[in-house]
């Protein structure tokens, strides 16, 4: 089948320009439980908790309401990572929902994804956690009103620049400072959590009496509700894009997913309860930047730990993700779906800059001309078809294919539980309240119709590209890698 195909050679469009003698990359087993756990955790645990609560209680209207669909997101993030680790044990490669749809439906798919991913999924998701940390780092200088949108997208876009040339040019750096950035977010988390509890014994439970009123219960407003808290969980499947780089996946997989997601879900519950302890509904709704209103609220004179805490969380979620962001975008490029330039890495730095660049200039256009929920809601809405197409490929796998070898089997209502999840997340927004973005958002993917047949599958590369390629090779000193063949 298409699926069991793995190539073991390097990938044509690289193999012609690597001289022999001259050392290639590997990947290395590296990641242990431990780490997988940090990598998930920390790339879950950004911007969301502390910009989608309001957005949620917004389209839900009610704290209790609101709480369940917190509580519903975990279970479904959590549902989602499981699917994705049987996956990860029967396909060995990095690249997550790429490489699945590649292996599982073949080439075209992929390129539609990699394609949507690369020039509007990856970027988005950096626009949007760079917006936040914006909120929240000028937020202290605006006191008891709201921050202009001018300022706020230029110290955005300063941050994504800022992020581009740490990335580029020291691997080690940009490591290190999702480290301390990971340890940074988790005090903050913990600091709002032990807040709500001394709030809570104090008798402040006025959010939560008659906690269901005013509940919406439109299909759309849930949907769109889902799309804000699922936002905030976003990462789940993120050991899934460096399978090949870690130790023992059949294990490490399904056990660091059973650590993490719980571990975060119950973090973000207390968050949420600690926030509607300290404000009302009202005034959750009406805060630009919710935890910054609860640090004036709880802590006064020390507020500003709030804000210095959340900024930092978010610089180095922002970081995580921008480190990570370049791995479908090469990937795609090793397996011919992308230009070449993209495969390419910096031959002192051995950074992946080509792809990095790309990932900002769209990032940047992305901030210009959009803002925080629009960018939320997009990026939801395609990740989640996608999503569903991935889940979709573990059903046919587990139905048609079920001599093929896996150490890890989720039990197949799980699978189907996500599927109709996706359908739904995708569908539920469309018949309320339809919107024409969704529709330009559509018209896009199947956009990638126009370049995948003469581009890819017949190869009629106009001549002046590798012309380009030779002096964007000369200009950024990148040179081709070679494709991992573990």
């Amino acid at each position: 089948s298409t699926m069991r195909k793995r190539k073991t050679t390097d990938s044509p469009h690289s193999s012609t320009d690597l001289s022999e003698g001259k050392e290639k990359l590997r990947l290395k087993q590296e990641v242990g439980l431990i780490s997988g756990v940090s990598l998930i955790a920390g790339t879950m645990i950004g911007s969301g908790i502390f910009m989608s609560p309001e957005w949620v209680l917004h389209h839900m209207g009610s704290p209790a309401s609101s709480l369940l669909i917190w509580a519903a997101c975990g279970l479904l993030a959590m549902f989602g990572a499981l699917s994705y680790a049987e996956l990860g044990t029967i396909i060995k490669e990095s690249g997550g929902e790429y490489i699945y749809i590649l292996r599982i439906f073949g080439s075209f798919p992929a390129f539609l994804f990699a394609y949507t991913s690369v020039i509007l999924v990856r970027p988005a998701g950096l626009a949007a956690v760079c917006l936040s940390f914006a909120e929240y780092a000028v937020a202290p200088f605006y006191p008891g009103c709201s921050s202009p949108q001018v300022v706020i997208k230029c110290t955005a876009a300063a941050c994504i620049l800022l992020l581009t040339i740490i990335n580029c040019l020291n691997v080690r750096l940009a490591t290190s400072i999702m480290n301390i950035f990971t340890a940074a977010k988790l005090l903050a988390l913990l600091v709002i959590v032990v807040g709500g509890v001394v709030l809570l014994a104090k008798g402040q439970t006025q959010s939560f009496q008659n906690a269901f009123e005013n509940m919406t219960a439109g299909i759309g407003a849930v949907g769109v509700a889902f799309y804000q808290g699922l936002w905030s969980y976003d990462g789940w499947n993120n050991l899934n894009y460096v399978t090949e780089e870690l130790k023992k996946p059949e294990v490490t997989l399904p056990r660091a997913v059973m650590i993490a997601i719980p571990l975060v879900t119950c973090l973000y519950l207390l968050v949420n309860v600690s926030y509607l302890a300290a404000m009302t509904p009202s005034e959750v709704l009406s805060s630009g930047a919710v935890a910054v209103t609860w640090g004036d609220k709880v802590l006064g004179s020390w507020a500003w730990l709030v804000s210095l805490s959340v900024a930092l969380s978010t610089f180095g979620s922002s970081n995580g993700t921008f480190f990570s962001g370049g791995r479908v975008c090469y990937i795609a490029a090793r397996e011919g779906h992308m230009p070449d330039i993209l495969s390419m890495a910096h031959v002192r730095c051995l950074t992946p800059s080509p792809a990095l660049l790309f990932t900002s200039a769209m990032s940047l256009i992305m901030i210009i001309s959009g803002s925080f929920t629009s960018i939320v809601n997009f990026f939801s809405f395609i990740a989640w078809f996608f999503y569903g197409m991935t889940i979709s490929g573990l059903l046919y796998l587990k139905i048609k294919k079920p001599e093929l070898p896996r150490s890890y089997k989720v039990p197949i209502i799980i699978p189907i539980i996500v599927l109709m999840a996706a359908v739904y997340l995708v569908l539920a927004p469309i018949i309320d309240q339809p919107q024409i973005e969704i529709l330009y958002i559509v018209l896009f993917i199947f956009s990638g119709v126009i370049l995948y047949f003469p581009l890819v599958r017949f190869k009629r590369h106009p001549r002046f590209l590798q012309k380009v390629t030779l002096h964007l090779q000369l200009f950024l000193e990148v040179a081709p890698t070679t494709r991992d063949a573990n």
